[in-house]
């Protein structure tokens, strides 16, 4: 009987992703990640919190598994928690989940799978890994089977986009159940089940930070964090005060504080004069931008274009998790990725830059979020926004 350890938070998701392996006939062992303690910000509450813990073992209690925990809020609050608060201190707006799945929840997974001597590893992401037989693709110069990540079934809440770091080290041994269900579908499978965490809401988008109030978690952890100074409009003219940069993101509207005779937003923050600009909602738009770190998990094949032998390829884009993935020529500032990206652990780290151009302006692309590019259900990689 092949074993597999499922990363556990106590919701739906990742409850009915152990009950499904258990039903499959594997040897299922719950494993939950202890992130963020009360010691750590007093009056904030997170699913990775020691209550969710606890909630995760209620949940293998009652499907008859076992379960572990880690405690790894040192790790977390050094990789995932400090890079964010500087991210929002910098004027960027960085996405922890990726972060998290990158250095903390898969890494110690495999881990913990190794330990035990499993073969598999779960998440309760809504996503699908294939091999290459499987995903339609013919790898050329490999022997080898690639795995490759497709977009769940369910387009609400398809959470491919914050898996695009992994590399062909996780992705052969994960399995995602939930890939291939919908979320009513889950949700009904836990009710029937009578789990726990049937009638648990949705957990919020930033586990650690309660009420997606970011700016006042980073005034809670660094209370110098708070610097005033200009807003100003797409003139330059001054006209408002700003509390402190880490209090705003591009296509922001709320809390500017700013009268005006037209609806303004956010439309650039500059950290170096701790300055915010504002304008009208079709300055927030953009059509390009510049794309680092990036990985692939399935490379491009780019084409020469024009006199000047432009590399580039075509491919939907996502620049937030909750969005569509929208048409784009992405250009190659550099040299082309080949295969040898898409080998070794978390996607091969490329110190190539991309230019994105979407065929039509995009909401808000902010620098810090990532870009994922797909190739219709086939995620092929991602970077940061510049």
């Amino acid at each position: 009987m092949p074993k597999v350890v499922v990363g556990m938070s106590g919701g739906v998701d990742s409850s009915v992703t152990a009950y499904l392996l258990k039903k499959q006939g594997y040897e299922v062992e719950g494993l939950s990640f202890y992130l963020w303690g009360p010691e750590r910000l007093s009056g904030f509450t997170a699913h990775c919190s020691l209550p969710a813990m606890e909630e995760a073992s209620d949940a293998a209690r009652h499907l008859g598994i076992s379960h572990s925990v880690i405690d790894l809020r040192d790790e977390f609050t050094k990789k995932v928690v400090k890079p964010f608060i500087r991210g929002y201190a910098s004027g960027s707006t960085p996405n922890p989940c990726i972060l998290c799945n990158r250095l903390i929840k898969f890494r110690f997974l495999l881990a913990q799978a190794e330990k035990i001597g499993a073969e598999y590893i779960s998440t309760g992401h809504y996503a699908r890994v294939e091999k290459n037989q499987d995903a339609g693709f013919r790898m050329q110069d490999s022997g080898d089977d690639m795995f490759f990540l497709k977009k769940g079934i369910d387009p609400k809440k398809d959470q491919s986009y914050v898996l695009y770091a992994l590399g062909q080290r996780e992705l052969k041994k994960l399995i995602l159940p939930l890939g291939h269900y919908r979320k009513d579908e889950v949700r009904k499978i836990a009710q029937e089940l009578n789990l726990p965490a049937a009638k648990k809401p949705e957990s919020q988008e930033i586990c650690f930070v309660e009420d997606k109030s970011y700016f006042r978690f980073i005034e809670k952890l660094i209370h110098s964090a708070e610097k005033t100074g200009p807003i100003v409009d797409m003139n330059g003219r001054v006209i408002g005060k700003h509390k402190g940069i880490h209090e705003y993101t591009i296509g922001q509207r709320k809390r500017l504080g700013v009268s005006s005779t037209e609806p303004l937003y956010v439309i650039k923050i500059d950290a170096k004069k701790n300055t915010i600009h504002t304008g009208s909602r079709e300055a927030v738009k953009r059509t390009e931008f510049l794309v680092k770190e990036l990985r692939w998990i399935y490379p491009p094949a780019p084409r020469k274009r024009g006199n000047r032998g432009r590399l580039e390829f075509h491919a939907s884009v996502k620049i937030r998790s909750t969005m569509k993935d929208e048409p784009a020529t992405i250009f190659l500032v550099s040299n082309p990725p080949s295969p040898p990206f898409t080998k070794g652990g978390m996607g091969g780290l490329s110190d190539q830059k991309v230019r994105v151009v979407f065929d039509e302006p995009q909401w808000a692309p902010a620098p810090g979020q990532s870009a994922v590019f797909y190739d219709g259900e086939i995620l092929m990689g991602g970077g940061v926004i510049i």
